[in-house]
């Protein structure tokens, strides 16, 4: 069996109660979890205290804490992987802020913010407020930043986990990037 669809199973299994799904699931997604955690941490891992090994166990914690989620594929459960690491970097990015209260910091913009997340917490928190907002005005193009930012994906793998064409996927990630870039410059 390939790997995609035995988690596709297990997700389902998830959803019918399987406690011990969980462990069999852990294995298959970690590897990829591992990545979306890399792509978070590389760039500044010097800058912060998380590993990538404690970003994906947070991360999976968080996840089977989700007793109410019905997990419908293995897209849908990295969509909600990525909600989980957005929410899992912007508590990070609280506790980074509430230490340093700083002010002086200069404006960025989201690419600046993906390479310096630990050091710009108050913009990350500026920028989960603009994805909310993004969010109640096209939910897709808030999950295509999500995916991007939050979870490093690529357009391709986006587009897949989002049911949509690359080409979409693209335009429509400009799209929320000039939103946001128009919203972090107020």
């Amino acid at each position: 069996m390939n790997n995609n669809y035995d988690i596709t199973q297990l997700l389902i299994s998830i959803s019918d109660g399987d406690p011990l799904a969980y462990n069999k699931l852990f294995p298959l997604v970690y590897d990829e979890l591992k990545n979306i955690a890399h792509n978070q941490l590389s760039s500044e891992y010097s800058e912060h205290t998380l590993s990538k090994t404690e970003l994906v166990h947070e991360i999976f914690l968080k996840l089977i804490d989700q007793s109410r989620i019905n997990f419908n594929n293995r897209a849908h459960f990295y969509a909600i992987a990525a909600r989980c690491m957005r929410q899992l970097l912007v508590d990070y990015a609280r506790k980074k802020n509430a230490e340093k209260r700083g002010g002086g910091q200069k404006e960025l913009s989201l690419d600046d913010l993906k390479h310096n997340i630990y050091k710009h917490a108050e913009q990350i928190l500026d920028l989960d407020t603009h994805l909310n907002t993004l969010s109640k005005l096209d939910e897709r193009l808030s999950k295509i930043v999500e995916l991007r930012f939050f979870a490093g994906l690529s357009i391709e793998h986006t587009a897949e986990i989002l049911q949509i064409s690359v080409s979409t996927a693209n335009r429509e990630w400009v799209k929320a990037r000039a939103w946001l870039y128009q919203q972090l410059k107020k």
